[in-house]
């Protein structure tokens, strides 16, 4: 007989858009552009105070920035032509490389550390990158209240936004719940890189998208919102582990 066993997780938040903070020393770049780091551009409103109520919940580490995406995007590859925004993209070589010495490859090195070492105890890393989205974009209504971004031709990252959206639906039913919406779960961005760096016996993740809408103008649903996502979430690691995080 074929016996299975558990495989010992650990759970790891993080936030790559927590803030829309400038480096004193890189802030002559940004002059009168306040009303653009404020915008959906500039950070992802909500998401950091989602991460910690995540990371609370779940007794998990949580890794994140407030450094604003439009210094340095944590969330692209180094070859991606969005890495840097209008704001950096055409600064001197020199000083584009100090931006990713400073903040870019610490952040990103934190994070794959982590799941190395937690592979090297024999423990697989269920990741959750906290974010948010604007409502609108280009003329576009987005049509969801909550994303589950994942990759499909990873099964155990299937199965678990799968579970994730109903237990969703179950905490609060009016939801839109959509997956791999309003982005696909499998393009560039630190998940992605991450599935390129380990099997999926080791690393599981998912990006969390909610929209904006409710933390910019309905606090109240916001908070209803984070409840369910902190509910749903810890009834799918509780109710599926054996079905998610098994091996041979």
């Amino acid at each position: 007989m074929t016996k299975h066993r558990a495989t010992p997780i650990e759970i790891l938040i993080t936030c790559e858009h927590g803030g829309n903070f400038i480096p004193p020393a890189y802030r002559a770049y940004f002059a009168n552009q306040r009303k653009v780091l404020e915008s959906h551009r500039g950070h992802d409103a909500g998401a950091l105070p989602l991460a910690n109520r995540l990371a609370g919940a779940l007794a998990a580490p949580l890794f994140s920035s407030t450094v604003s995406r439009l210094l340095i995007e944590l969330n692209r590859s180094p070859w991606n032509r969005r890495l840097y925004s209008e704001f950096t993209k055409e600064l001197d070589r020199e000083i584009r490389q100090e931006i990713m010495r400073r903040y870019y490859l610490p952040y990103r090195s934190k994070v794959e550390s982590y799941i190395s070492h937690a592979a090297e105890h024999g423990r697989r890393t269920v990741h959750i990158s906290s974010h948010s989205f604007t409502p609108e974009l280009n003329g576009e209504i987005r049509n969801a209240d909550i994303g589950l971004l994942y990759d499909p031709a990873r099964p155990c990252e299937k199965i678990f936004c799968g579970d994730w959206k109903p237990a969703l639906r179950e905490q609060m039913p009016e939801l839109v719940v959509r997956t791999n919406y309003p982005y696909r779960g499998n393009s560039d961005g630190l998940p992605t890189y991450l599935r390129r760096q380990f099997d999926e016996d080791v690393y599981i993740g998912v990006e969390l998208e909610v929209n904006q809408k409710y933390f910019l103008y309905d606090r109240p649903q916001w908070r209803r919102i984070t409840r369910a996502v902190v509910n749903s979430v810890q009834n799918v690691l509780e109710n599926s582990r054996r079905r998610i995080f098994t091996q041979v």
